[in-house]
């Protein structure tokens, strides 16, 4: 089975994701943006049919920030058959919530360089 990496058909919802980014999300791509941390990271990039918040190609690591209704019963769900469909590709997941990066960008960035390292 092929990975479809930034389908034409998600191109109008990659862009208005970027456009509507979260305060977590803005914190984050500070940090990592423009190879901050040694490697190259896309935001809003997708995977198939899925769009993750973050993702650098080059060490296969996907990097998904939580709001609140990540927290519906409906929402894990979801995200976990996502979660193990991205990850059957070799791609390495880490997911942290808005209140994290607010509160605790060090140890978030800290996770974040042990997962490109591992």
């Amino acid at each position: 089975m092929q990975f479809h990496y930034n389908k034409t058909q998600l191109k109008y919802r990659r862009k208005q994701l970027r456009r509507d980014t979260t305060e977590a999300e803005k914190i984050l791509w500070y940090k990592i943006r423009d190879k901050k941390l040694g490697v190259k990271f896309f935001r809003q990039y997708s995977l198939d049919g899925y769009v993750i918040d973050f993702y650098c190609p080059e060490r296969r690591v996907a990097i998904e920030i939580d709001g609140g209704y990540h927290k519906l019963a409906s929402s894990r769900t979801y995200d976990k058959y996502r979660e193990k469909y991205i990850s059957a590709f070799n791609i390495k997941i880490v997911r942290f919530n808005n209140e994290e990066i607010i509160n605790n960008k060090k140890e978030v960035i800290k996770r974040i360089n042990a997962l490109l390292l591992s």
